[in-house]
């Protein structure tokens, strides 16, 4: 299973990406975001079929790709996000590689402590 970096920035490519992409294909769609791929963020593209799954990051020593093909079904429809932003949470991530499907996604009220300046 993949498990990104704690806090780490995680955006789904609004359409669909061409599984024969790899790296400088890949890194150009996420140009054409508008974001930089040597951000350490992590890059998530999802073939037409929705059988299959890319994720593009930078490590410390260079560009890692993650793949993984379904042999049955198809990925879950991706969670609702922002018409503004392609951001989605490392646990909006694991749900959809894990297979589930949550219509809504609520989250209890957690006590954060003020900001010491």
């Amino acid at each position: 299973m993949f498990a990104p970096a704690p806090f780490a920035n995680i955006w789904l490519y609004p359409d669909t990406a061409d599984m024969r992409c790899s790296f400088h294909g890949l890194i150009g769609l996420v140009k054409k975001m508008n974001y930089q791929p040597l951000s350490g963020d992590y890059f998530v593209f999802i073939n037409r079929r929705r059988t299959q799954l890319k994720i593009l990051y930078f490590e410390p020593d260079g560009y890692a790709i993650w793949q993984k093909r379904l042999e049955q079904g198809q990925w879950a429809q991706a969670p609702q996000i922002d018409a503004n932003t392609s951001a989605i949470s490392a646990t909006q991530l694991q749900l959809m590689l894990s297979g589930l499907k949550v219509k809504k996604l609520y989250q209890h009220k957690r006590y954060q402590g003020k900001k010491l300046s």
